[in-house]
């Protein structure tokens, strides 16, 4: 059953963000990850307006999107972003539903 990282972002510092979000969709790539939505347009409906980014990701199943995000290399592109406020990420991880 797919499962999908669901994440919401703030951009502080473009330049140290910009130096996480080169890493992360290789990462994802090995981790059986694909990208359904990234940045683009978009309306908050309800809720903060804190945030500007939001991306969903799905996986093959919730292990590989949990593996993914504690990987040594995730966690090392990570650092860019959380050094230094770059950027502020709200992540969860979810599970889809059986087809």
């Amino acid at each position: 059953m797919p499962a999908y990282w669901m994440a919401r972002a703030r951009v502080n510092d473009p330049v140290e963000y910009k130096k996480y979000a080169d890493l992360v969709p290789g990462i994802i790539a090995d981790h059986g990850g694909k990208v359904l939505a990234r940045g683009g347009t978009y309306e908050i409906m309800e809720g903060p307006e804190h945030f500007h980014r939001f991306v969903i990701i799905e996986f093959p199943n919730f292990e590989a999107g949990v593996n993914c995000f504690k990987s040594e290399a995730y966690q090392n592109a990570a650092s860019f972003r959380r050094a230094g406020g770059a950027g502020e990420v709200e992540t969860v991880m979810l599970d889809g539903l059986a087809s």
